[in-house]
């Protein structure tokens, strides 16, 4: 990929762009991808999203949003303006020496060949970045001469407390693979601290296989109320930092576009897919006054465990979703039920008063649809009625 740092950027290099430009292309469908794309079509660039995915929301899923939360941010892009070109790949690259002529991208499709009938071929642009996905920089440091096992993206396999297949050697952050965030990086490193001046002879004793979560299980007198258990719902001294390793629901996730996506713990595909007999509840942010007042756009999704209610994720796409999913946290590891967020008090016109419209959709769905019915068509009077004084 010819990346110059002039014309033709990576998700870093971007960052000293010197110029906003009329147009650019995108490649790519993950958190970055989307997060650049809005900020460049909010500045008034015209945006294209080249993606892999014949189904954006599909490629949304991948990353690991929930399918709702992945159909609102897909058609957000759509109701911004931001063309999409879906199963299509960059083929080859028309650099000009004139900056004022513009780049010529060759597409093709997914994993090579034609596109279909009527699908572009070509897209020009001024400026092209490609938000692919990162690795860890490890290739050049000769790890596993020494004795140190890394997967086949270059990531530094670790066990629970954070010590390599070499006893005494330590990872955390990037190195260790996705999330790839600043705030998992942090307690990796303070959990790998931890370990190394630990006094028991539990660390250090080399990487282990899968994560942390132990699917479905109960004892004691909880055994008929609760079907999960384990390190999700750990709190307090029971919640390992070292998790964040390898346990995909220790960690809130934002995606940090406008709306804001959010999510923390399982889906209800996830759930299912451990044999946990799960359900799941929403609340239109169009339902709640501070909603309707600010920002009509968005929805809290509650995912969980039957019969008992406890909360198992909180999947949120709208404003303040990454503020908001903090407090979903701490109801999920704290095993805290649908009973217990409608017992709850929340102050009037806050967007935490969406928890509770959620839970109360969980105890009777039938009603909970007619509101989410009824909100959704005020508001698409409402947009209807702002298009035509546009």
């Amino acid at each position: 990929m010819p990346f110059d740092g002039k014309r033709v950027f990576d998700s870093d290099s971007i960052n000293g762009l010197k110029y906003l430009p009329k147009s650019i292309a995108i490649t790519g469908s993950g958190i970055v991808a989307i997060e650049f794309a809005k900020i460049f079509k909010n500045l008034g660039t015209d945006v294209t999203l080249i993606i892999r995915d014949n189904v954006p929301r599909n490629a949304l899923k991948k990353i690991g949003l929930d399918i709702d939360l992945a159909a609102a941010l897909n058609a957000d892009l759509i109701r911004s303006g931001i063309k999409i070109e879906r199963g299509a790949q960059v083929a080859g690259y028309n650099i000009p020496d004139s900056p004022v002529k513009p780049i010529v991208l060759t597409l093709e499709g997914r994993g090579g060949g034609s596109r279909p009938t009527g699908c572009a071929t070509e897209i020009s642009c001024d400026t092209y970045l490609a938000a692919v996905g990162r690795v860890p920089n490890t290739k050049n440091m000769n790890l596993e001469s020494i004795g140190v096992e890394l997967d086949s993206y270059g990531c530094i396999s670790v066990d629970g407390n954070l010590c390599s297949s070499l006893p005494g050697i330590y990872a955390a952050g990037d190195v260790l693979g996705r999330p790839f965030l600043a705030s998992t990086g942090v307690a990796q490193g303070i959990a790998a601290v931890n370990a190394i001046f630990a006094t028991n002879g539990a660390v250090g004793q080399g990487p282990s296989k899968g994560g942390n979560i132990s699917g479905p299980a109960c004892s004691g007198d909880d055994a008929e109320d609760c079907e999960v258990d384990g390190d999700l719902g750990s709190t307090g001294a029971a919640y390992d930092p070292a998790s964040l390793a390898s346990n995909p629901f220790a960690f809130p996730v934002g995606v940090w576009s406008s709306p804001e996506a959010a999510y923390y713990g399982l889906s209800l595909e996830q759930a299912k897919e451990m044999n946990i007999n799960a359900g799941s509840s929403i609340a239109l942010y169009s339902e709640c006054l501070r909603g309707v007042v600010f920002s009509p756009n968005g929805l809290l999704k509650l995912v969980f465990e039957k019969p008992s209610g406890r909360i198992l994720g909180v999947h949120i796409v709208g404003d303040d979703a990454c503020e908001l999913i903090h407090y979903g946290m701490e109801l999920v590891r704290s095993k805290r039920t649908i009973n217990d967020v409608i017992s709850n008090m929340y102050s009037a016109v806050t967007f935490h008063e969406l928890y509770r419209i959620a839970a109360n959709a969980a105890q009777n769905e039938v009603a909970a649809r007619k509101r989410r019915a009824a909100a959704g068509a005020a508001l698409a009077a409402a947009n209807r009625r702002k298009s035509r004084k546009k």
